[in-house]
C-alpha cells in the first residue's frame, strides 16, 4: 500500500469518527448520517480537502462541480486547493441565463438540476463532488449537465458511500469515497 494511500486512510478514520447519526431523519426508516461537524473544526475541514487533493494527485483538472446543497460546503475550498474553477449545479429557476436541465430519480422520488450554458470549455476535465452517495441519481444527473456541456468527467467524489444502495452502478466514470457509512437502512 503505497503512503499516498495509507494517509488518506488516516485522515478518513479520523474523519468519519467526527459524524453525526440521527435515527428516523429524513423519514422513519432512515439513519442519517450527518458530516457537518466535519466544518465545524478548522483542522477537520483541512484534512477533509486535504484527503481529497492527496487522492486527485497529478490529475489535470479544469473544474470542479458541486451539488447542490451539501456539495457547495467542500466543492469551492477543493477547486481553490486543485487551482481549478468551481461549477455549481443548482435546483431549477436558481442560476441567471440559459441552462441546461436535467430530470433524474432519487431516493425518495424525482427531482431537476440547472447548470449554466457556456460555462464549461468542451473537452473541460471536470470532478464531480457531493456529500453522500447513496442511490447515485443526484450525481448522475450531474453527470448528465456535464456531459451535455461536452466535459470530461474525471471522477466522481464523495465524502461517504451508502453501499447497500449501489448508487455508483449508475455512475458512468470512476467513483471515490472517502468511507463507507452504515450497512443497510434501519428496519421499520
Amino acid at each position: 500500500m503505497s503512503n499516498r494511500v495509507i494517509q488518506i486512510n488516516s485522515l478518513a478514520k479520523e474523519l468519519k469518527s467526527h459524524l453525526k447519526q440521527f435515527p428516523n431523519f429524513p423519514e422513519k426508516g432512515v439513519l442519517f448520517e450527518d458530516f457537518l461537524p466535519i466544518f465545524q473544526d478548522p483542522g477537520l475541514f483541512n484534512k477533509l480537502i486535504t484527503a481529497f487533493k492527496l487522492h486527485v494527485g497529478d490529475t489535470k483538472v479544469d473544474y470542479v462541480i458541486g451539488l447542490e446543497s451539501r456539495g457547495f460546503l467542500f466543492g469551492p475550498t477543493l477547486a481553490l486547493a486543485l487551482n481549478a474553477g468551481f461549477i455549481p449545479v443548482r435546483k431549477p429557476g436558481k442560476l441567471p441565463g440559459p441552462t441546461y436541465k436535467v430530470e433524474f430519480q432519487k431516493e425518495y422520488g424525482s427531482d431537476v438540476f440547472e447548470m449554466q450554458k457556456h460555462i464549461i470549455p468542451e473537452g473541460a476535465n471536470v470532478l464531480i463532488v457531493d456529500d453522500i452517495l447513496a442511490t447515485g441519481g443526484s450525481a448522475f444527473g450531474a453527470g448528465e449537465l456535464a456531459q451535455k456541456a461536452g466535459a470530461n468527467i474525471v471522477e466522481f467524489l464523495f465524502v461517504m458511500e451508502l453501499d447497500f444502495l449501489k448508487g455508483r452502478n449508475r455512475l458512468h466514470a470512476p467513483v471515490f469515497t472517502l468511507f463507507a457509512g452504515q450497512e443497510e437502512q434501519l428496519k421499520s
